[in-house]
């Protein structure tokens, strides 16, 4: 049995159709847990972006965080953003030794910063570049014009969020059309993959993508899905902090919608990847695992607290509440939904029980197969570390 482990970054549980929101565009995501076990009670082991991969990468927790130190190459961070350890196995290194021929593809541009070992034990990764703050080009110059149409104050007012946004419009000046982005680009990478890799027995394909993740610059016809109007700065970057007194009703609006222009567009491409699946025969043969990593709170009132940000404290269902399906290839329990309390990366453990591969005895998950066939409450609890 082939397995796929689709990671998605930022996707909130109520930014999802089939999660019970009825005014959010995602037909493939919905079809996709039509067609899988839905999960409604996943949470994190450990955030935030690194943290959360190296426990999906190797099963074991990231918390608690020991040895925490700055790595060359790459801001400190929050404790827990690190490599994976060179003692531990990954997944892909697991099923590499049984023979599955293993892929990674990824615009996650952290796990490919310096001494990160994200990529260790596949047979074939890409990294699609220019991400945020991804050293990716040093030209052509960004004018101050194309920095301020995003920003709510001045450029010169906030040199910080100027910087960042003047690296991030750099890397993707070359952008023409929808599949210059980056859910194109990193779903139609996997489909690629799938048909190159035709002849494999075997195999265990990552499909990480960044977005929805901020910045949110949906190409223009997918905000306008949510917010038609063009009588605002367009603000594509979280606060990371209070809304109050920074942002107005209006801006505040037009972020919301360029999120969820974002989640329709990666909901767009991940369809076309399962597509691909399909036309290859592969869906046949193959376990489909989908995950989120963490949420964004987007000033949504009263659960998101008046924040546009995520953190560990306060935590919020907004951040903590994740995404997670699995669709069993013979449609077993296809359409149903899981109350079994969970880590995300349970998830993984459950994909490598259903293609009867033994987990190492360090490694820490779950088979929520049970839970998801018969009924069970999964674990006691689950605490989250950032």
């Amino acid at each position: 049995m082939n397995l796929v482990l689709v990671i998605l970054d930022s996707q909130r549980q109520d930014h999802v159709g089939a999660y019970g929101n009825d005014w959010i565009h995602t037909p493939h995501l919905d079809a996709f847990a039509a067609e899988s076990v839905r999960f409604t009670r996943v949470y994190p082991e450990s955030l935030p972006t690194l943290p959360v991969r190296r426990a999906l990468h190797t099963i074991t927790r990231t918390f608690p965080f020991r040895g925490h130190r700055p790595y060359k190459g790459d801001f400190v961070g929050a404790a827990g953003w690190g490599p994976i350890e060179e003692h531990k196995t990954t997944v892909s290194e697991l099923l590499q030794q049984a023979g599955y021929r293993t892929a990674f593809i990824t615009d996650t541009y952290h796990q490919f910063k310096p001494s990160k070992n994200f990529h260790r034990g596949f047979d074939e990764w890409v990294w699609i570049r220019g991400q945020e703050t991804d050293p990716y080009r040093s030209g052509p110059p960004v004018s101050r014009e194309q920095i301020a149409a995003h920003m709510p104050v001045p450029p010169e007012d906030d040199p910080r969020l100027a910087g960042f946004l003047r690296t991030y419009l750099r890397n993707n000046a070359y952008r023409m059309n929808e599949a210059d982005y980056y859910p194109a680009r990193v779903f139609s990478e996997a489909s690629r993959w799938l048909w190159d890799n035709r002849d494999a027995e075997r195999f265990f394909l990552v499909v990480d993508s960044f977005d929805p993740h901020e910045p949110w610059d949906p190409p223009e016809h997918y905000r306008r899905l949510y917010d038609p109007d063009d009588d605002v700065e367009n603000i594509i970057q979280s606060l990371y902090g209070p809304m109050r007194g920074r942002l107005t009703p209006r801006q505040v609006k037009r972020l919301q919608a360029n999120y969820a222009g974002e989640v329709t567009l990666v909901d767009r491409w991940f369809g076309y990847f399962m597509e691909t699946l399909r036309t290859t025969g592969r869906l046949e043969d193959t376990v489909v695992g989908l995950v989120s990593d963490h949420g964004h709170n987007l000033g949504v009132e009263p659960c998101d607290k008046g924040l546009i940000s995520k953190q560990g404290h306060p935590m919020t269902h907004a951040v903590a509440d994740l995404v997670m399906m699995l669709r069993h290839p013979a449609g077993e329990a296809a359409g149903s939904a899981c109350h079994a309390l969970c880590y995300n990366f349970d998830l993984v453990s459950t994909m490598l029980s259903l293609a009867g591969i033994e987990p190492l005895p360090e490694m820490e998950g779950l088979d929520l197969w049970p839970a998801a066939r018969q009924g069970g409450k999964g674990r006691e609890y689950v605490s989250i570390g950032w």
